[in-house]
């Protein structure tokens, strides 16, 4: 018997370690998704001129989108790289700061980055750029993405959203919120002034893409000089997104958790603006909510709604998101959000596949990979230092910039400008 057991103890104790390995190999294999295949994004838009257009002018967007081989397929991964590293290798663009008051005693800052060349169609374009939440010009993503863009002809206008800023101060007890479109109108409004030949393009990242929606809907003279608007990763209706927040799936309330803690911070770091001195719409009550909220949700309801006098949280959600905007935007549009982003539920998405299906201008753009923001390429483990996105908006835009085909010298802008107003103006509403 004992000679027995010497002979199949070992064996067992084998079998056992190749079966641990097994079972971390299956284990890894489903959280980096590695049998998932690499696909072309999946594109819902009319059959028109335009569309077949910006087909074959973006090869970008019916070619595989290849995503690093190693992590590239994991939306979580995908997501809290793009949340701790930004991009890698990021440029520093130079820019100028600028300052506008606003009629409430806030201070409304962007930066400017000019042209690093002519454009390729001759006309001066400039790219007005939202970023997401909490977020400003000297972020890494938006860094990347303005050195891309200004190396391709584009000046570009980044708005440092109200109380984003490291080091700058709030001048009245306001800081951004989900929808409020007041600093990215005065942002155009001055761009406009400052260049009265330039044509516009308007590109949103995450909440930012929330922002720049319903701007454009909010008014028809919003979309003049406009050329078009991109939209990447954001969830359309904020009142549907922060109930899906409240789920485990695909470990949104971690995410939920994480995200309010830093907003938490950043409204703390301008405690002395926001909760004190006798205009202030917060008191006391709202800081001790807010410093135990462990949600966005909660966060907006204690103190972010107030800034606009919304009595309610569902008034403030329904009010703010462009979902009840956005078909009333003319110009072209492109809608671009991932499969496997775990901060947008895929229910979110029947907004902008409805509306693609509906309106002729737009398209919408669903990629199997990149998370929430990332987008990240690259061979085996490494990312490139730019990513799909990035490639892909200035792309889009080019081909948008090329579409109308007007005349030579300065006729072509005046030309551009006056069918982009005209655009807007006769466009049917939905």
């Amino acid at each position: 018997i004992q000679s027995m057991l010497r002979t199949e103890l070992p064996a067992m104790f084998d079998g056992v370690k190749v079966a641990a390995v097994a079972a971390v190999l299956y284990v890894i294999v489903r959280c980096l998704n590695l049998k998932s295949t690499a696909a072309p994004p999946e594109i819902t838009c009319q059959d028109t001129m335009l569309g077949r257009f910006l087909l074959k002018s973006c090869p970008m967007l019916t070619k595989e989108y290849i995503p690093p081989l190693l992590w590239g397929k994991s939306g979580h991964l995908q997501t809290v790289l793009y949340g701790k590293v930004g991009r890698v290798n990021t440029p520093a663009p130079s820019g100028v700061r600028v300052f506008l008051p606003m009629p409430d005693g806030a201070t409304a800052t962007f930066d400017v980055f000019e042209a690093l060349g002519n454009h390729s169609s001759g006309d001066d374009v400039t790219m007005v750029i939202c970023p997401g939440i909490g977020n400003h010009s000297e972020k890494k993503y938006i860094r990347t993405f303005v050195d891309h863009s200004q190396r391709r002809g584009y000046r570009c206008a980044v708005l440092n959203h109200l109380g984003a800023l490291p080091n700058v101060a709030l001048t009245s007890p306001r800081m951004f919120t989900y929808g409020c479109t007041w600093e990215f109108a005065a942002m155009v409004g001055h761009i406009r002034r400052a260049f009265p030949g330039t044509l516009l393009v308007v590109v949103g990242f995450s909440l930012g893409g929330n922002i720049v929606c319903k701007f454009l809907g909010e008014s028809r003279s919003n979309q003049d000089r406009v050329l078009c608007c991109v939209s990447v990763c954001q969830g359309y209706s904020a009142l549907r997104a922060q109930e899906t927040f409240l789920q485990w799936d695909q470990f949104r309330r971690i995410y939920n958790f994480v995200l309010a803690d830093k907003m938490k911070k950043l409204i703390l770091s301008h405690r002395s603006s926001l909760f004190s001195g006798n205009s202030s719409c917060v008191c006391d009550g709202d800081l001790s909510r807010l410093c135990a909220a462990t949600s966005l949700m909660q966060i907006d309801d204690s103190v972010m709604r107030k800034f606009h006098g919304y009595s309610s949280l569902k008034e403030y959600y329904e009010k703010d998101s462009c979902a009840h905007y956005i078909h009333n935007v003319a110009v072209p549009l492109l809608l671009v959000n991932s499969s496997d982003d775990p901060l947008v539920h895929r229910s979110l998405l029947a907004v902008p596949r409805t509306l693609a299906e509906k309106m002729p201008n737009v398209m919408f753009v669903l990629t199997q990979h990149g998370g929430h923001m990332g987008f990240f390429e690259g061979a085996v483990l490494l990312p490139h230092p730019l990513t799909w996105m990035d490639k892909v908006i200035v792309e889009y835009v080019d081909a948008i910039c090329r579409w109308e085909e007007p005349r030579p010298g300065y006729e072509k802008s005046t030309q551009r400008r006056q069918t982009s107003a005209k655009a807007a103006a006769v466009s049917p509403l939905c």
